[in-house]
């Protein structure tokens, strides 16, 4: 049986100029007494909006414990998967096949396996159908519509799956400033202004921490040569082939109209020149120095699809560079950021101008701090920054 629950989401932060999104809700339970029993239970959510959506999938086990997973659907509209994470998805025509991605492989009985994925559609974006595990219908997509009204669905807006764990493992940075002995930036981290120093300043603070007792304060200053970060020593050239980076981050003023960086990483690929993580159109963005190509475009469908960075609270930035494809996947908090992912395949009014320059980015290091280069006084915090070779959790 297939219970479908459709709903409107508040998005307070979309523009006029953004379509209405739609969350659909699909789950594939066990069938009636007397039938047999569902070897497994997909929820099945998906955050549409005109063109494109995000979905996140779940699996659940109802049968023998396996060791992998191979999930497959048919979509009965013209959706085309552009995308995926925790899981390898690859689709032909409208038949979808979702493997697991190794370290989410054993389910065991009552078990459950999540991942997600983009893609886009241009007439029709119905619920999936025809749902199996390991080649196993999960029940009966055909039965009787309840009659009673479907659960409510959950107030905000699904988000997508975030990796296993918080903790850093392998990575190559894991810092929570903790280290730090003095109120000036030191052992690992340094002080640094890549292009001209002004008043921007930054500083160990003791009062204010997402955990533990310090974090990094940086206060940053309008104008172009007032440039202020800490760069750690740590060089990045050998990870990958996709880089993970998390971070907590807090600032006090929302995202200007003009352009801001508060990640900078020098990247081989432009002869040493920025991947800038920032802000532009009051909306977060990603910025290349070498051209000032933009991710998402700046036109009101682009920024759209970005989101703000809220104000006065701890919130966890993510993102993974890949180093061989050039693609780019962005998560505020546990949600993928429509607009700020690029996987090679052209979306309008967001990756036109990124996918001019066909080269993969290779950052080599990190920096933290403040770079305007119109207005835009701000004080930010960095706590809890991990970069890898494996995906890092909030």
């Amino acid at each position: 049986m297939r219970t479908r629950v459709l709903r409107l989401p508040r998005r307070p932060w979309t523009a006029a100029a953004a379509a209405v999104a739609l969350v659909v809700s699909v789950l594939v339970a066990m069938p009636a007494s007397g039938a047999a029993a569902a070897t497994c239970r997909v929820d099945y959510r998906v955050d549409a909006w005109a063109g494109g959506y995000t979905a996140q999938v779940r699996i659940t086990n109802l049968g023998p414990a396996v060791n992998d997973w191979r999930l497959t659907w048919t979509y009965t509209g013209d959706q085309q998967v552009t995308s995926a994470w925790n899981a390898t998805v690859t689709q032909t025509g409208g038949s979808v096949v979702a493997v697991d991605a190794g370290w989410n492989g054993a389910l065991a009985t009552g078990g459950t396996a999540e991942f997600g994925l983009q893609g886009t559609w241009r007439s029709a974006d119905p619920a999936p159908d025809d749902f199996a595990l390991n080649g196993t219908s999960c029940g009966d997509d055909g039965g009787t519509p309840p009659t009673t009204p479907p659960t409510t669905p959950p107030t905000t807006p699904p988000t997508t799956t975030p990796p296993p764990a918080a903790e850093c493992g392998d990575a190559v940075i894991c810092s929570g400033f903790e280290d730090q002995a003095g109120p000036e930036p030191a052992g690992d981290w340094r002080f640094t202004a890549p292009d001209c120093q002004g008043t921007g300043t930054a500083a160990v603070d003791s009062a204010v921490a997402h955990e533990g007792g310090r974090s990094l304060r940086v206060d940053g200053r309008a104008g172009y040569c007032n440039h202020a970060f800490v760069a750690h020593t740590a060089d990045l050239s050998s990870v990958g082939p996709v880089m993970y980076v998390r971070m907590w981050v807090r600032h006090t003023t929302a995202l200007p109209t003009s352009h801001v960086t508060f990640v900078s990483m020098p990247d081989s690929a432009q002869g040493g020149r920025a991947l800038r993580v920032g802000g532009q159109n009051g909306a977060l963005q990603w910025n290349r120095e070498s051209d000032d190509a933009t991710l998402p475009a700046q036109s009101p469908a682009g920024v759209a699809l970005s989101r703000p960075l809220p104000t006065d609270g701890w919130q966890c930035l993510r993102f993974a560079v890949d180093t061989s494809a050039g693609n780019l996947d962005t998560w505020l908090g546990d949600e993928l950021v429509p607009g700020l992912h690029a996987d090679g395949v052209p979306t309008q009014d967001v990756d036109q101008q990124w996918l001019a320059r066909g080269t993969a980015p290779r950052p080599t290091a990190l920096r933290l701090g403040w770079e305007s280069y119109a207005t835009g006084d701000d004080t930010v915090w960095f706590d809890d920054v991990a970069v890898g070779s494996a995906p890092i959790g909030c």
